[in-house]
């Protein structure tokens, strides 16, 4: 075979390194962003803030002022040093006028000042992260135990214990286990039982138990003695726990002998108490969320708008870029070129990721211009596919616009990707939103007779009543994602 060599032409994509910081910023949430700017702007010269920039350039002229006001007064006291003979000598200053008193011996300086004033690296200090501390079930319940007088077998034990609960409350090690990791062959069960016993006495009321059942029962104890039902409400946790459970209402009538109004007033009693008593103490650190656009009706259309707090505004330092020089090769100069050339494209990228962000987010609000209307029931199906097509973009692309991205509006802040959901046929020929599904649903529960709640299956039909198609196993994962528990679980007396 003769061996030959041919010339082709073709075309061939290939990701530049423009297109690839363009890309990145563009599946960057607010957070990240603002990190990835700041990393930016401590790396190159070339890139300032709007802000810093204007800062500087205010600077620069009053300085200039300044000279130019410092010029005329030399030239107006040397025209008068002509006129007249100054004594200058007499009316000279030191530098440094001596002092008899420091300012603290005058002024009193906060504490709160001095700490600041003894930061050595000149650092703000954040006063919200400090504020946002939160304590933990465990350190509550230690600070109560040291409170609290116990022999130093029985602290051991109680730190044990307390170890063993979980963020709700509850104790999940058995009296077992606690004895094997004490490792102490005097410790009997019963010694840490009353150990147990004394620490589910403190707050919050119904901590260490062990279930659900004690949990109540120690709740209903700890009770004024005095309060009405709190003996039959004790009763029924105690012994008849199961029907509680079950929602068996004629089972708990017959065995303790009492009326409707009596089992209604047992219930509420029993529903004011908290089955997780951990949460009164778990307090989650608050998460933020910065909304990178906002929505607004504005003579009865709806306008999208991006939020200018959310990034800083960046440009080009003039004042380093004039120091370049054209026909200049040395490093320096050079070095400088590439910081510019770097500042203009991540510039771009940022320009190029706020239109992106804002045609995908008008595109949103047009297609569900229904939802910001009337709510989640008028919620059209949509995949993103149908904003790609609109906007001759890949679904990639949309893809990455959308995630970790939120929209403000008048019916709250939603993340870009809660617009889009599958769709279920109706009988009309058309579709209908999961989201739609599952708000109506929510209100069809809401709107329930408590003591007959609707089943999975009626709800099923009373959406095909109502044009829509679906299955009573769709229902019930739509209602299991909203957390909504069964019918049997909901029924309860009015």
């Amino acid at each position: 075979m003769k061996q030959s060599l041919q010339l082709r032409m073709g075309q061939q994509l290939t990701m530049t390194p423009q297109l690839q910081q363009a890309i990145r910023l563009l599946q960057l949430s607010t957070l990240d962003l603002k990190q990835e700017i700041q990393e930016a702007l401590d790396s190159n010269i070339m890139l300032e803030t709007e802000e810093d920039g204007s800062q500087r350039d205010e600077a620069a002229a009053e300085a200039s002022e300044k000279q130019n006001n410092k010029e005329d007064n030399q030239t107006s006291n040397n025209d008068s040093n002509n006129e007249t003979e100054i004594n200058t000598e007499a009316e000279s200053m030191p530098d440094d006028l001596p002092v008899d008193s420091s300012w603290e011996d005058v002024f009193d300086i906060p504490l709160a000042t001095n700490n600041l004033s003894s930061n050595s690296n000149n650092e703000s200090v954040d006063f919200l992260a400090q504020q946002s501390h939160s304590e933990s079930l465990q350190d509550y319940l230690l600070w109560q135990l040291n409170m609290s007088v116990f022999s130093d077998t029985d602290y051991v034990i109680a730190t044990s214990i307390i170890d063993g609960i979980n963020d709700d409350g509850y104790l999940t090690t058995s009296l077992e286990d606690i004895i094997t990791m004490i490792d102490d062959e005097d410790v009997e069960i019963e010694e840490v039982e009353a150990v147990l016993h004394r620490i589910q006495n403190f707050d919050p009321a119904g901590v260490a138990a062990r279930d659900t059942r004690e949990c109540l029962l120690i709740q209903l104890r700890q009770l004024s003695a005095d309060t009405e039902f709190r003996s039959l409400a004790i009763q029924l946790v105690n012994d008849y726990f199961k029907l509680l459970a079950d929602q068996d209402l004629r089972g708990i009538k017959r065995r303790l002998g009492i009326s409707d109004e009596q089992l209604q007033e047992i219930m509420q009693l029993i529903r004011s108490l908290n089955p997780r008593p951990g949460n009164e103490v778990m307090q989650s650190r608050t998460e933020y969320v910065e909304p990178d656009v906002f929505v607004r009706k504005h003579n009865d259309s709806w306008h999208v708008t991006l939020n200018g707090q959310a990034t800083p505004r960046l440009r080009v330092n003039s004042e380093y870029a004039s120091y370049i020089r054209r026909a200049d090769d040395s490093s320096d100069n050079v070095s400088l070129k590439n910081h510019l050339q770097e500042a203009r494209w991540f510039i771009k990228s940022l320009q190029s990721r706020n239109d992106t962000l804002l045609k995908v987010a008008t595109k949103i609000v047009e297609f569900q211009q229904d939802f910001f209307e009337h709510g989640e029931e008028a919620m059209k199906p949509l995949v993103l596919r149908d904003i790609a097509d609109e906007l001759e973009m890949h679904e990639s692309t949309i893809s990455r616009v959308t995630t970790q991205k939120y929209m403000h509006s008048p019916r709250g802040t939603y993340e870009f990707k809660y617009f889009f959901s599958s769709h279920v046929s109706t009988s009309a020929g058309g579709e209908c939103s999961a989201t739609a599904i599952r708000a109506l649903i929510k209100k069809m529960i809401s709107e329930e007779n408590p003591a007959k709640p609707l089943s999975d299956n009626k709800i099923a039909k009373m959406l095909v009543e109502q044009g829509i198609e679906v299955a009573r196993r769709t229902v019930a994962k739509y209602r299991e994602a909203m957390g909504i528990p069964p019918s049997n679980e909901r029924k309860r007396l009015l």
